[in-house]
């Protein structure tokens, strides 16, 4: 049964799609979709860049060509810390602004949405400055754009890390030693051991409250974020020279320099974390001036960037990459409890609170000008 309603309401499929044989929950979904299509024409393509959800196109013309739709299955448990109705405000907020495709509908375990076409970017094409600039003036493009008249908005980040530790805690059975019997190893990153009070609630819970304390006297604006833009999320057009960001189960209001600072973090890879790979500090400053160039012209101000905005921005940045690496750090520890999908979060899980831990003094250490 369908449903809709008048205003920005999606239409709602009541149907659940069968996660290991989806094909023919996809051809009916279809048939309300793209009721003109032949069922025995419809091509499916499985993406498999994502480790918590399956992403399927769909298409009778050339998958590049418009009318291509894709079909995301919720991973398994992924509603515990996913707001599946805010996903989809932030989809139909970011079509709005010509910043991202269009939601066709919902249905139990999942969303239909338009095709972005171009390829996934690869973690080269990210420190190419020609690239990496086109990502920064998006990022600012989509930073600029404002809430609702009279809405009031606070940063998602202290809101949805609490909800993954007290998560985190349940999961562990409510016991404070919970995390601590994890098997968390990595021999590669020198880190923690499965005894390692590291990895203890409370060791956690601490941590989080000493980055809140430390991070809430930064005055980093709060603005519309991607909050996940890693490489996968990032479609570049080599044609039209553009690149536009995908998935927002994440998004959401939050700090300005969390979101940049995620970014960073990303160059460092998900299969294999190497954060040998992080960029240099000449590539951030880049990276950051071509951002400001694109936040200012975008929010309609003098569009000058002087050095001393730049390295604010840059302080600000490495301070919030810091709550970058604890989030996901939590995220993965959460992961590695519910997810059903073969991807080694454990080890994820400790290279990003290894790193945290490593650069947390340097950048505390940091004065803003």
């Amino acid at each position: 049964m369908d449903s809709v309603s008048s205003g920005d309401q999606l239409l709602h499929v009541d149907l659940l799609i069968d996660e290991q044989e989806p094909r023919r929950g996809i051809l009916e979904l279809l048939s309300r979709l793209r009721p003109h299509w032949k069922a025995q024409d419809i091509q499916m393509k499985t993406f498999t860049e994502g480790i918590t959800n399956q992403l399927i196109g769909c298409y009778v013309a050339p998958l590049q060509e418009p009318g291509c739709v894709l079909v995301r299955l919720y991973g398994r448990m992924t509603e515990l810390y996913v707001n599946r109705d805010r996903e989809v405000e932030m989809f139909q907020v970011l079509h709005a602004h010509g910043c991202g495709p269009q939601i066709y509908c919902s249905f139990q375990n999942g969303i239909c949405y338009e095709f972005v076409r171009g390829t996934v970017l690869d973690d080269d094409l990210l420190r190419q400055p020609s690239i990496y600039r086109l990502i920064a003036a998006e990022m600012g493009r989509i930073h600029s754009i404002q809430p609702k008249c009279g809405r009031t908005v606070e940063p998602f980040l202290w809101t949805k890390m609490s909800h993954f530790l007290t998560l985190v805690k349940n999961s562990s059975g409510g016991g404070g030693g919970g995390l601590a019997e994890q098997r968390c190893t990595n021999s590669d990153s020198g880190g923690f051991t499965s005894s390692s009070p590291l990895f203890s609630f409370e060791t956690l819970s601490a941590e989080m409250e000493s980055l809140k304390r430390h991070l809430s006297q930064i005055d980093s604006p709060t603005v519309l974020c991607h909050n996940d833009l890693l490489t996968k999320n990032i479609i570049y057009n080599h044609t039209e020279g553009t690149v536009k960001f995908i998935d927002y189960e994440y998004a959401d209001y939050n700090y300005q320099a969390f979101d940049i600072g995620n970014h960073f973090n990303e160059f460092a890879g998900v299969n294999d974390v190497n954060y040998s790979l992080y960029p240099s500090r000449e590539l951030q400053r880049d990276w950051l001036t071509a951002y400001l160039e694109s936040y200012k012209q975008s929010s309609g101000h003098e569009v000058t960037v002087t050095e001393a905005e730049v390295t604010q921005l840059y302080i600000q940045v490495c301070k919030f990459s810091l709550a970058s690496n604890f989030f996901w750090g939590l995220w993965a520890i959460l992961q590695s409890r519910f997810s059903s999908i073969d991807f080694d979060f454990q080890r994820y899980a400790t290279a990003r609170l290894n790193f945290y831990f490593e650069k947390k003094e340097e950048y505390f250490g940091l004065t803003i000008i």
